[in-house]
């Protein structure tokens, strides 16, 4: 089991944000902003480099959602970045598909 199904299992506990039947939203043990929450399918998928056309109905919700949660979050007027790595290079550090929502700060351009 991944870090993030253990805390989908409720194994790991997690400052949970939101959550639903499809998706898990919960503050990053390590935030890299003032507000820094993880959101991730309830289903395993590894990367996007791994999505397959069934996950699409999937993928629209998590990014959905994770707008919701932005704005819950008091992000929506100041603005915040949405971010998925994918692989090694592109600094993913556990291979279950999550979307970083960042805020609270001016984030610089180019990332990384």
């Amino acid at each position: 089991m991944t870090l993030f199904e253990k805390i989908i299992a409720r194994q790991i506990p997690a400052k949970i944000a939101y959550e639903d039947d499809l998706v898990l939203a919960f503050h990053d043990i390590n935030p890299q902003a003032p507000t820094h929450v993880l959101i991730v399918p309830k289903k395993t998928i590894p990367r996007m480099a791994l999505v397959e056309a069934p996950d699409q109905a999937l993928l629209g919700h998590l990014l959905l959602k994770a707008a919701e949660v932005a704005a819950t979050l008091g992000l929506k007027e100041t603005g915040y970045r949405l971010v998925i790595n994918n692989g090694r290079d592109g600094g993913e550090s556990v291979p279950h598909l999550h979307c970083h929502i960042l805020g609270g700060r001016p984030m610089g351009w180019p990332p990384g």
